[in-house]
């Protein structure tokens, strides 16, 4: 058993880690002031194979490893966990596309996609049906035009500056075998979004409710076999997890550093802090915790690779794990700024209220536990 990354994998982490700290970590405030992130940034990550990180090459992706992934996002959240996350949410589409979407269909959105010509939201969430996402409400009906839909999607990072949404419908009766998925293109007809939602963190993705009134989708746009879309997308939700807990995991890192480098220039009763036992041993503890965290996704993640039947099931521990320890770790970084660490001209805060959403989002930490439990009774039974 080798922990080791391998010089491939070595060279794709520090690929992202240096994009992270040249491209976005300098206008990572400014973009959480304006409340968006310029889609020029992401044709950049595209031109380095951003955009399609585990579709196939043979319509543009880069091919890689879910292991490789969470390298990616690990490094690009070092400088921003906000940004990092929406281009993740942009890959779990591709990969859904590029799964389980007709050759048509892959051949004619994919080589776009993963040159991030166009960014793509995931809509799964709505006002009604949050971790009970299989009783969603969102309605298509076959018309001899195409698919009409009706509905509403809430908590959509993109909504309304993304170019297509990939939207879970009901197609069917209730239930999660009644639900399909389909590709809906900015500018549809009867397509609108919400006011652009006020949040706690990841400020910088425009984030809101996507409206759809008898929207009008050709039947071609229609992903894999009707009636499948929410297997479809909890297979997404497990590379999903991933990425997110591999963004916090980045970001906490950073905060780490920033807390280990403050305790050595900031002065208390004549010496620097971290000359203090008791810092050291909180320093010690945060260490401890990311590097488990740490070895704990990147398992998770080879299980995903190899589709081990077990994946599921450490996904989901590796998502409730990672972003537990990482939001702790982030807030203890705060507690070691003291009062600085609660300005923004310290980087601190920001990142405790961009990681507060990841015990949230992609399945709260609640129903990783209970994934967990019933993979654990199933084992048993």
């Amino acid at each position: 058993m080798d922990f080791a990354l391998s010089e491939e994998q070595q060279a794709v982490f520090d690929m992202a880690r240096e994009f992270g700290a040249e491209r976005i970590a300098p206008h990572a405030a400014e973009w959480e002031e304006a409340g968006t992130i310029p889609k020029s940034l992401l044709a950049e990550a595209g031109a380095l194979g951003m955009g399609g990180i585990y579709v196939r090459e043979d319509v543009g992706g880069s091919g890689l490893t879910r292991l490789d992934a969470a390298l990616i996002f690990e490094g690009l959240a070092m400088a921003c966990p906000s940004v990092a996350a929406f281009i993740s949410i942009h890959n779990m589409c591709g990969w859904m596309i590029d799964s389980f979407g007709s050759e048509e269909l892959r051949q004619r959105v994919l080589p776009g996609m993963c040159r991030f010509e166009g960014y793509t939201s995931y809509c799964l969430t709505e006002p009604g049906s949050g971790s009970d996402a299989a009783a969603l409400r969102t309605r298509a009906e076959r018309t001899n035009e195409g698919w009409r839909v009706s509905g509403t999607k809430a908590f959509i990072s993109g909504g309304g500056y993304a170019d297509h949404y990939l939207v879970m419908t009901r197609t069917g009766g209730p239930g999660p075998k009644g639900i399909s998925a389909l590709l809906i293109e900015n500018g549809a007809e009867g397509l609108s979004f919400g006011a652009p939602e006020k949040k706690m963190g990841w400020r910088a993705q425009p984030t809101a409710q996507v409206q759809m009134d008898d929207c009008l989708v050709p039947f071609e746009n229609l992903i894999g076999t009707e009636g499948e879309g929410f297997r479809y997308a909890m297979a997404g939700l497990d590379g999903g997890r991933l990425n997110i807990a591999a963004s916090a995991l980045g970001a906490a890192q950073t905060a780490l550093d920033r807390a280990l480098a403050y305790s050595r220039e900031r002065q208390a009763f004549g010496r620097p802090i971290g000359d203090f036992q008791s810092l050291q041993f909180r320093l010690a503890d945060m260490e401890t915790e990311l590097q488990a965290a740490r070895v704990f996704l990147r398992q998770a993640a080879w299980k995903l690779d190899n589709r081990a039947p077990d994946a599921t099931k450490h996904c989901a521990m590796a998502k409730r794990l990672v972003t537990d320890t990482a939001f702790r770790v982030a807030n203890d970084a705060l507690q070691i700024h003291g009062g600085y660490g609660y300005l923004a001209d310290y980087g601190i805060e920001k990142i405790v209220r961009d990681l507060r959403v990841h015990q949230i989002l992609e399945g709260t930490n609640e129903i990783m536990r209970l994934i967990t439990a019933r993979a654990l009774m199933a084992e048993v039974a």
